[in-house]
């Protein structure tokens, strides 16, 4: 299973999300960066996969597209939410995967050509229509999304753990690449998600708490 690291970028700095709640988001400085500059914060944790939400265009005040591009070239896969409204404004960038998310582009999931489909979640629930997950995943059976990522926004950077009874078969009603991230607070957390079938685990918090080794996330593979 992949191990794959969460960077927030907000205001030009990598910031700490927790539960969503982002006007209360900080510069990550307490962490194992000495940087909250994206490029520097990069080099200094190198992982070898990246996820990149760029929160300002997700929430329309700014765009990190140059920093995204530069951290892209530091790994050997990027996976970016830069908040798309359309198709049209994945970056189609070698090296890039882009993100559609429920939360911002719920409505016209159906017309992405390819790229990850994220789904947004908080109190378990899809954003913004309240679904199942489980449902979604069975509608982008027919899309062409080539993988997705299970999100829960609710428990980003909280290390409340997973819920293990809300994943389960998941991964059986998706057959491609299928992501989770939200809450991993330990090398137990990944062993389920690796035993529930998950092709990867987006991971932050946990890494910078030293609970999920950066020798491993460094290799980019949990095992």
């Amino acid at each position: 299973m992949d191990l794959i690291l969460a960077v927030d970028l907000n205001g030009g700095k990598v910031v700490h999300g927790v539960s969503g709640k982002r006007k209360n988001y900080q510069p990550l400085t307490w962490g194992l960066s000495p940087s909250t500059e994206p490029g520097e914060y990069v080099e200094a944790l190198s992982p070898r996969y990246l996820y990149i939400a760029d929160l300002d265009r997700i929430l329309g005040v700014g765009d990190h597209t140059a920093q995204v591009t530069a951290c892209s070239a530091l790994v050997d896969a990027c996976y970016v939410d830069r908040g798309c409204r359309n198709p049209s404004e994945y970056l189609n960038i070698p090296g890039i995967i882009d993100i559609a998310a429920t939360e911002t582009t719920y409505h016209t999931l159906h017309e992405y050509p390819g790229g990850y489909l994220s789904i947004d979640m908080k109190a378990e629930r899809v954003l913004p229509t309240g679904e199942h997950p489980g449902d979604l995943l069975k509608k982008a059976r027919e899309w062409d999304f080539s993988g997705a990522i299970i999100l829960n926004i609710g428990a980003v950077g909280t290390g409340k753990g997973i819920n293990e009874s809300l994943l389960a078969g998941m991964k059986e009603l998706f057959e491609k690449p299928l992501l989770y991230g939200g809450g991993v607070a330990s090398p137990g957390d990944l062993d389920t998600l690796d035993a529930l079938g998950f092709d990867g685990a987006i991971v932050a918090t946990a890494v910078h708490h030293g609970n999920i080794p950066l020798a491993d996330l460094r290799r980019g593979v949990w095992s």
